[in-house]
C-alpha cells in the first residue's frame, strides 16, 4: 500500500540530509548555465565539494532554446568539452553543431556524476564577507522572493564563490553595490551589443577573480567587463567554465 505521508517523509528526510551535508563548501556556484555546469564538473572531478544554486527549477540557462527556439547550438571552439560529456557534435564549415536539449541534459548529468550537487529553485540574494573576502552566499527559496514574503534567508559557507548567473551577473552586482569590484573601473561595465567573434574571445579572457573570493564565468564575465554578447554560440562559455575551475584548482593545491 502506498501511504501519502511516507512519500512526504522520504522527500523531506532526503533533502534535509543532503542539504545539511552541503552548507560548508569548497566552491559555491551561482547559476546552472553551461559555464556553471562545466565548472562544477571539473572541480568535482578533482574532489572538491561543489554545489550549484539555481534560481529556476530547470538548470541549463539559455542553452535549452538554442537559437530562436530551434534546439541547436553552435560552437567554434570548445567542442571537446561537449564531446567529453558524450554530446554528439557535427562538424560543418569549421563549426560544430549540437542538439541543445541533449547538450543540457548531458552537461547536467556529467556534473552530477562527477560529484557536484545542484539545488534548484534557490536564489542567492546576498554574500558573506569576512576580512575583505567573499566567504559564502546567502540564499532563499525563489518562490518566497517572487511572492515578496518577508522571510529571512540562510547562509552557506564557501572558500570560493563563482558568479555564473549570465547576463545579469547578480552576485557581482551585490558585491559592487556594497564594496566595489577589483576590476580596472571598480564597477560593472554592462554587456555590449552582439558580436560573436569578440564576445567568444572575451568570455574566456574575462574569466577570473573580480573581488577576493568571487569569480566570474560565462556571460557574467562579459557583463562585468563590458564586452559583447554572442548569441547561440557557446564555445566561449564552455571554455570559460573550464578556465574558472582551473584557476580555483591552482589556488587550492
Amino acid at each position: 500500500m502506498i501511504r501519502d505521508v511516507d512519500i512526504t517523509k522520504l522527500i523531506i528526510e532526503k533533502f534535509a540530509e543532503e542539504f545539511l551535508k552541503n552548507i560548508e563548501l569548497d566552491v559555491a556556484i551561482v547559476g546552472a548555465g553551461p559555464s556553471g555546469l562545466v565548472a562544477a564538473k571539473y572541480l568535482a572531478e578533482k574532489g572538491k565539494k561543489v554545489v550549484i544554486f539555481e534560481r529556476k527549477l530547470s538548470p541549463g540557462g539559455g542553452m535549452w532554446g538554442g537559437g530562436i527556439g530551434y534546439p541547436y547550438i553552435v560552437v567554434k571552439q570548445g567542442h571537446e568539452v561537449l564531446e567529453e560529456a558524450g554530446i554528439k557534435c557535427i562538424e560543418k564549415q569549421g563549426y560544430w553543431i549540437a542538439n541543445s536539449i541533449e547538450a543540457v541534459a548531458k552537461l547536467v548529468a556529467t556534473a552530477i556524476d562527477a560529484g557536484a550537487k545542484i539545488f534548484n529553485g534557490m536564489t542567492v540574494e546576498d554574500v558573506m564577507v569576512r576580512d575583505g573576502r567573499v566567504c559564502g552566499i546567502v540564499a532563499n527559496w525563489s518562490a518566497i522572493l517572487q511572492a515578496n514574503l518577508h522571510v529571512d534567508p540562510i547562509s552557506i559557507e564557501a572558500s570560493f564563490v563563482i558568479d555564473a548567473t549570465g547576463h545579469d551577473c547578480n552576485v557581482a552586482k551585490i558585491v559592487e553595490k556594497k564594496y566595489g569590484l577589483g576590476t580596472p573601473g571598480g564597477k560593472i561595465e554592462g554587456e555590449k551589443a552582439m558580436w560573436a567573434d569578440e564576445g567568444e574571445r572575451k568570455t574566456v579572457e574575462n574569466t577570473g577573480e573580480i573581488f577576493p573570493g568571487l569569480y566570474v564565468t560565462g556571460m557574467a564575465a562579459n557583463a562585468v567587463y563590458g564586452s559583447p554578447r554572442m548569441g547561440p554560440i557557446f564555445g566561449g562559455m564552455l571554455l570559460s567554465g573550464k578556465k574558472v575551475a582551473e584557476i580555483i584548482l591552482e589556488k587550492v593545491r
